[in-house]
């Protein structure tokens, strides 16, 4: 079996006043396209969908559009909530949406929600883990001792009654490996604290094939090789400028993951950031389509900086 690991798509998301839409629908396009080429058989959303719990209208449009798209393909998809979802929105028409193998959880309801899909090997379990807090968990178990964000995710896991030998657990958390955190981009800053929530450890996810993370915008390893951020297709922060977004493609075999690839996205434009004085910024102007972070270096305010910015680099 392949697929495709995505995650943080922030469907909607504005960047200083500027609509990515365009930039995410043609991204999304290439997504596809690499599930042509590759013939994947599923492809994994790792929560963040939208950017906001009440995305705007268009953005809502675009992912019915990405969803039909890959229906029509037949591949199976299989996603999470965020941190940046609205659960309770994510999970409307879900049970519609099983009949076309587009299987979302949105809220987290006592276990994970288990999907079984099958390859010539047998059978694989998606274990679909939705953003949890605490609370949450402690809601549904009164009776388990859960101090903290590590030992609630653990119990949720433990929840799961395992249907496969090989297990695939899509997530959307902050892991770290031991006392490393993963490496940080975009407005996280705090190392062991993101998006408000606690780490989880990732030795609690020893027992799956692979794990598909979403939350942290770098694409990485955390700890081995099968536990992994997939990361933003897009760049979305003056620390992502320059960063190269992929999308995973992983492959399992009889007994577990034969093989990880990354398979790089190009961005319809660029994000840059230029540094120096405003004449010398605008004197020859290149790539002017890009997406433009300018910090002026000039001893004195300049006048009217932004509309001569803006006049180079529209």
């Amino acid at each position: 079996m392949k697929f495709l690991h995505l995650a943080d798509l922030h469907l909607g998301k504005r960047v200083n006043g500027f609509d990515l839409l365009e930039d995410q629908r043609y991204i999304l396009e290439q997504i596809l396209a690499l599930c042509d080429s590759n013939k994947v058989d599923a492809v994994v959303l790792a929560g963040d969908i939208y950017d906001a719990p009440v995305p705007p209208a268009a953005a809502c449009t675009l992912l019915d559009w990405f969803l039909t798209q890959l229906s029509a393909r037949r591949i199976a998809v299989l996603a999470v909530s965020g941190n940046h979802d609205s659960a309770e929105r994510l999970d409307y028409a879900a049970g519609l949406l099983a009949n076309q193998n587009v299987y979302i959880a949105g809220q987290f309801r006592g276990a994970p929600r288990q999907i079984v899909l099958s390859d010539r090997f047998g059978p694989v379990e998606f274990t679909l883990l939705p953003f949890v807090r605490t609370a949450t968990v402690r809601h549904y178990m009164p009776e388990a001792d859960l101090p903290d964000y590590d030992s609630a995710v653990a119990a949720a896991l433990s929840a799961c009654a395992p249907s496969a030998e090989r297990r695939v657990l899509v997530a959307h958390q902050m892991v770290v490996a031991g006392l490393c955190p993963p490496q940080l981009s975009g407005s996280e800053t705090a190392p062991l604290t993101i998006g408000t929530v606690d780490s989880v450890d990732a030795a609690h996810f020893a027992k799956f094939s692979y794990t598909a993370l979403g939350h942290i915008h770098r694409a990485q390893r955390v700890g081995s090789d099968t536990v992994r951020y997939a990361g933003a297709p897009l760049c979305y922060h003056l620390d992502e400028c320059g960063m190269e977004k992929s999308a995973t493609l992983v492959r399992l075999g009889r007994r577990g993951v034969d093989d990880i690839e990354t398979l790089p996205l190009h961005p319809r434009r660029a994000m840059r950031h230029i540094v120096g004085p405003l004449a010398k910024l605008v004197e020859h102007p290149d790539d002017t389509s890009d997406y433009i972070w300018a910090t002026l270096t000039d001893p004195t305010p300049q006048p009217d900086a932004m509309a001569v910015l803006r006049a180079a680099y529209p």
